[in-house]
C-alpha cells in the first residue's frame, strides 16, 4: 500500500486530495465517502451576512467556467452554530476559510474560527469577485504581509494563505506571506474574465466579469507554482484546473504537496475520489 499521507504545517492530512473552498459542501455525502478526503475546505465565510454578487453568477465557456459567485453567505454566527458542525462530523481535518475587508477583521476572523474540531485556517485574501473593482488583498505584497502577520498574531492553527492569479509578482506575493508568518500557500484563486453574449450583445454575467477556473488555467498556475516553489520553503497547495489523476501527478512535480479540486466536481461530483 503507497502511503499518500500529507504534512502542511501542523496539518496532517491521509491524503493530498481536498476540495476547493466553495466547490464543496457536505451534502456531497449522498454521492461520495468524504471520510476518503485528505481535508474538507468550507465555503469562505465572513463576519456579517453577504447577499453575494447579483446573478447570473455561473457562465459555461470552452475548457472551464466562470463564475462571480460574490462570497454569499448568512455570517460568522450561523457558520460556527449551524454550518460547521456538518464538516466537523467526518474524519478528515476541518480547514475554515475566511474572509474580511480589513486586515485588522481577518486577525479577529481567525481567533473567532480558531475552535475545537477546526485544524487549519484558509486566508482568503484573494476573491476576485469581492468588490466592485475586482481587488483583494493578495495584489500587494505589503498588503498580504500585514494581513498574515496579525492572522499569525491571532491564532495557532495552521495558516494556509490562498494567493491570486491576478497579480503581477505572485512570488513576491508568496514571499511575502512565508514571511509574515504562513505555514502553506494555495496556488491560486481564479484568474479573472469575462465573456459577453453575442445575441443580446451584454456580459453573461451579473456582476459583468468573474474568476475563470477549469482545465484551460491549468497550465498558468502550474507555472506559477513552479515558480513559486523554488522561492518559499513552506509547502504549496495547487488549485487550477485539475480534472484527473495525471494532473495532481503534474502539479507536484512542480512543486505542489498537495491539491485542491473545484470545476471538476461541477462536472463530476465523484472527481475527488
Amino acid at each position: 500500500m503507497v502511503d499518500l499521507s500529507v504534512k502542511l504545517g501542523n496539518l496532517e492530512m491521509p491524503n493530498p486530495v481536498m476540495p476547493a473552498s466553495g466547490t464543496f459542501s457536505p451534502e456531497m455525502a449522498q454521492v461520495i465517502d468524504i471520510n476518503a478526503l485528505g481535508a474538507t475546505i468550507t465555503k469562505t465565510v465572513s463576519r456579517e451576512l453577504r447577499d453575494g454578487n447579483p446573478p447570473p453568477r455561473v457562465s459555461e465557456v470552452e475548457c472551464g467556467m466562470i463564475n462571480c459567485i460574490g462570497l454569499p453567505g448568512k455570517g460568522l454566527d450561523y457558520f460556527l452554530t449551524e454550518l460547521l458542525p456538518q464538516y466537523t462530523q467526518y474524519i478528515p481535518p476541518t480547514i475554515v476559510s475566511i474572509t474580511s475587508t480589513t486586515e485588522e477583521d481577518f486577525a479577529a476572523m481567525a481567533a473567532d474560527c480558531s475552535v475545537p474540531g477546526v485544524q487549519a485556517l484558509e486566508i482568503n485574501i484573494s476573491c476576485p469577485t469581492r468588490d466592485p473593482n475586482g481587488g483583494n488583498f493578495a495584489l500587494h505584497a505589503d498588503h498580504t504581509a500585514n494581513t498574515v502577520r496579525q492572522v499569525r498574531a491571532a491564532t495557532d492553527l495552521t495558516i494556509i494563505v490562498k494567493l491570486s492569479p491576478n497579480a503581477g509578482d505572485v512570488v513576491s506575493i508568496a514571499k511575502a506571506a512565508e514571511d509574515a508568518g504562513a505555514d502553506v500557500l494555495t496556488i491560486a484563486n481564479t484568474i479573472l474574465s469575462m465573456r459577453i453574449d453575442t445575441n443580446s450583445f451584454r456580459p453573461t454575467l451579473g456582476f459583468k466579469v468573474g474568476g475563470m477556473s477549469g482545465p484551460a488555467v491549468k497550465p498558468i498556475i502550474l507555472r506559477m507554482v513552479y515558480h513559486v516553489a523554488k522561492a518559499v520553503s513552506i509547502p504549496i497547495i495547487g488549485c487550477g484546473g485539475i480534472v484527473k489523476a495525471e494532473d495532481v501527478v503534474e502539479y507536484m512535480l512542480a512543486g505542489a504537496s498537495a491539491v485542491q479540486v473545484g470545476y471538476a466536481s461541477f462536472r463530476n461530483p465523484t472527481a475527488m475520489i
